[in-house]
Order: C-alpha cells, then sequence, then structure tokens
C-alpha cells in the first residue's frame, strides 16, 4: 500500500476501524491506548511521519546539533474471539498539520478499506458546565440517521449540533465521504479542566462502546486512575476555596507541594508529562539528553517548574566526573 510501511499482514474478519489522537482531556487518546494495552493488541504497520508532521526546532549538545524524533502514527490489530468482527486501531501521538489532513486521512481510509473496514469509531470529548464529581455522560455523532437510532438505542445522548475539532471529529467526516459509516462517541469533562487528563472521561466513553459492541472489556484500571485523578483535583480546589483553613492546617510546605504538583496536572497532558520523565531518565544515564529535555520544558513553558530538579542533573554529572577522577588518580 502506497505510503504505509507493513511489518505484517493479519488476516482479519470484517474489522472496525478504532481511531484517536490526543485532544482536551486526553480522553480519545487514553481510551485507545487502553484498548491496545488491554487486548495486547498488536502493531502491524506505520505512516512513515516526514509527509505529515514537521520539526519546530533542534537540539544542541556541546555545539552540535540534533533533531528529536517526528511523532508516530501507527496501526495495530486484534483478533476478536468472542465475536464476529476485529479490530483496527490507528493511534498518533500529535495531531498533524491540518493542512495535509485530508491526505493523511485518505492513507489511513486506504488501509482500512484493504481490510474490507466499513465502520470507523472515533473518540472525543465534550467540554460542559458540570461538576467533577459527577459521572460523566457519553454523547455521539454518527454518520447516518439508521446508526444514530442504534446508538439512541444504546442509551447515548445525540449531539444535535456544533462541532468536533481536531482529528478526532474530521477524520470520521473525511471517511464518510470515502464511502465508510462510523461514530464518535464524545465523554463529558468539566469547563474547567479542559487541560487536566480526564480517565473518568475515557472510562465512560469505552464503556459505551462495550456496551454499543456488545463487547466485554475490563475497564477497571481506568477506574482507578479517575479516582486518583478526582483527589488531585479536589486538592486543587479546596486550595482555591479555602486556603489554609481546608480541613484543618496545611503548612507553607504542604501547601508548596500542592501547587507544584497541581501547577504539573493543569499544564500538561498525561502523554507530554510522561514524555518529560522519559526524558529526565534517559538525561540521569546519559547527559548529552538534557538539550533534549530543555526543549520540550521550554516548548511546555514549565521549566520554572522543573528548575531544581533540571539543575541537579547537571550537579549529578559533575559528581560523577569528579569521582571517575579521583578513581583515575589512585591508579
Amino acid at each position: 500500500m502506497e505510503g504505509i510501511k507493513l511489518t505484517k499482514r493479519p488476516r482479519l474478519r470484517k474489522p472496525f476501524l478504532i481511531v484517536a489522537w490526543p485532544g482536551m482531556g486526553e480522553v480519545a487518546f487514553r481510551a485507545a491506548n487502553y484498548l491496545i494495552e488491554e487486548l495486547k493488541a498488536e502493531e502491524f504497520a506505520s505512516i512513515p511521519p516526514e509527509e505529515f508532521f514537521y520539526l519546530t526546532s533542534s537540539t544542541v549538545t556541546q555545539g552540535v546539533l540534533s533533531t528529536p524524533d517526528l511523532p508516530y502514527s501507527k496501526f495495530y490489530y486484534y483478533k476478536n474471539k468472542a465475536g464476529k468482527n476485529d479490530f483496527i486501531f490507528f493511534i498518533s501521538n500529535a495531531q498533524p498539520d491540518l493542512a495535509r489532513a485530508d491526505a493523511y486521512s485518505r492513507r489511513v481510509i486506504q488501509l482500512a478499506k484493504n481490510y474490507k473496514v466499513d465502520t470507523v469509531i472515533s473518540f472525543a470529548s465534550m467540554p460542559l458546565g458540570i461538576d467533577h464529581t459527577q459521572e460523566p455522560g457519553v454523547w455521539f455523532a454518527a454518520t447516518s440517521t439508521d446508526l444514530a437510532g442504534k446508538l439512541r438505542g444504546a442509551g447515548l445522548n445525540a449531539l444535535s449540533e456544533g462541532a468536533i475539532s481536531g482529528m478526532n471529529g474530521l477524520f470520521l467526516g473525511i471517511a464518510k465521504r470515502e464511502g465508510l459509516k462510523g461514530f464518535c462517541l464524545l465523554g463529558e469533562i468539566p469547563l474547567y479542566t479542559i487541560q487536566i487528563d480526564n480517565p473518568k472521561a475515557s472510562y465512560a466513553v469505552l464503556k459505551a462502546f462495550s456496551r454499543v459492541l456488545n463487547f466485554n472489556l475490563n475497564i477497571t484500571g481506568l477506574m482507578d486512575q479517575a479516582r486518583n485523578m478526582e483527589g488531585e483535583i479536589n486538592k486543587l480546589l479546596d486550595y482555591l476555596k479555602l486556603g489554609t483553613q481546608a480541613a484543618g492546617p496545611i503548612g507553607e510546605e504542604d501547601i508548596e507541594k500542592i501547587k507544584h504538583s497541581l501547577s504539573q496536572l493543569t499544564k500538561l497532558p498525561l502523554s507530554i508529562k510522561s514524555k518529560i520523565e522519559e526524558l529526565f531518565s534517559l538525561a540521569e544515564a546519559d547527559i548529552s539528553r538534557a538539550a533534549e529535555l530543555k526543549s520540550q520544558l521550554d516548548k511546555w513553558n514549565v521549566y520554572k517548574d522543573y528548575e531544581d530538579r533540571f539543575l541537579d542533573l547537571f550537579r549529578k554529572s559533575e559528581e560523577k566526573i569528579y569521582k571517575k577522577s579521583i578513581a583515575w588518580l589512585e591508579l
């Protein structure tokens, strides 16, 4: 297939295509990733990134330029022993330049049609004036009135008007134009948490997904994550509303810890936090990776939040060099 790198050629039975990109609350990206991990889906193809993604900076280490990795766009498959439809997952860790969204989407649709996919499923978030302690509802948008009727029958709310921004919504419209049917499941998120990872909404979306497809899926892991996140948001609201009067005395050190923790929570999606943690680990082993780490911290405007930890990398590196020098002198 043109423009697609295949590493396996699985034989699949009437597969559904599930697609996801990062977005508000990381609802779609987390839900699709959870499916891939829980089902142990296997990677079998990818779209080379050079045509659809571009770099905005280079990293410099000791005067030498290098470039970071481009985002990935990968296909996974799962053979569904309990039903008549297998699954193909397409997931990317970044949204492409939307000026190239049409060509990018056709690349995905090309593979889907090659495997005789006729139904596409996407996920997205739906910001509303709800509280984070509420159970989020799930809405849908479908490519036909017949499909919309089936989704209503599953107890979901129809999105009567509006727009689904980014690739999680745009792809489904392009797929419809290319002759495929499908639907998008949108999990409700509070308006005040659109920059915060929302596993509770991902949980609600996957619960609806399981019900619509009559597919048995263990999603308790997501609920555990949702409880942890709710606790962190409660800390934020307690601090904002009550300050040091919240539920007993809070020392200055505790306040600083909460503020620091929540500043990370509200600024960074989970996927970016994971990337930063990975780069810290790499830089601890090889200080030359610190430039790439600094680039990410600057890109997301969080260097000040990580400054002490970042500078510690160089202190530790100098200590290693000093110890090696002393060991050499003692020989």
